[in-house]
This record gives structure tokens, sequence and C-alpha cells, in this order.
């Protein structure tokens, strides 16, 4: 899908989208011959739950430690629940 489908899909800005590639949130999608960005079902997953993490008041440093805890789950958990115990007494 291109960038304005996955926008759509999720709810997010066409600009919100470049920027969390940019940032390295998201991974770079692969290009079509004509240089349209081609996101598939893992961008969606990945904004959405970036999306779903910033609806809670996260910001980008908090959703980094998330995305890096679930690419290494055998990783010690003690900064993860730091950090969601943070959160919870911030909510």
């Amino acid at each position: 899908m291109k960038i304005g489908e996955l926008a759509k899909a999720t709810g997010t800005q066409v600009e919100t989208v470049r920027y969390y590639e940019r940032e390295g949130l998201l991974p770079t999608p692969l290009r079509s011959e004509g240089n349209y960005r081609i996101y598939g079902s893992s961008h969606m997953e990945r904004l959405s739950f970036i999306r779903h993490c910033r609806s809670l008041g996260m910001g980008l440093p908090e959703v980094r430690s998330l995305r890096s805890f679930q690419a290494s789950p055998e990783s010690a958990c003690g900064e993860i629940d730091q950090l969601v115990d943070g959160q919870i007494a911030r909510i």
C-alpha cells in the first residue's frame, strides 16, 4: 500500500508517517518503480503500535524502548518494567 493508504488505515497524518520513518521507528519501505513508498502489513502493525503508545501519553524515547524490547524479548525486562510503572503512575 502507498503512504496515503497506510496513513488513512491507521488514522495518521502522512507527514507523521514520514517522520516516524526518518526517526527509525518505522522501517524504510521498499520503493516502486515510480519511486513511491510501498508499505506492508508489518508497517501497519508497527504504526498502530506507535499510535497506541502515543495515545497513552508515551514519548518517542519510551516507544523506542518498547520497540527494542519487542525486537529482543529474551533480554532483561527491568527497564521496561520501570517504563511501564512510570507511565501508570503518570496516568
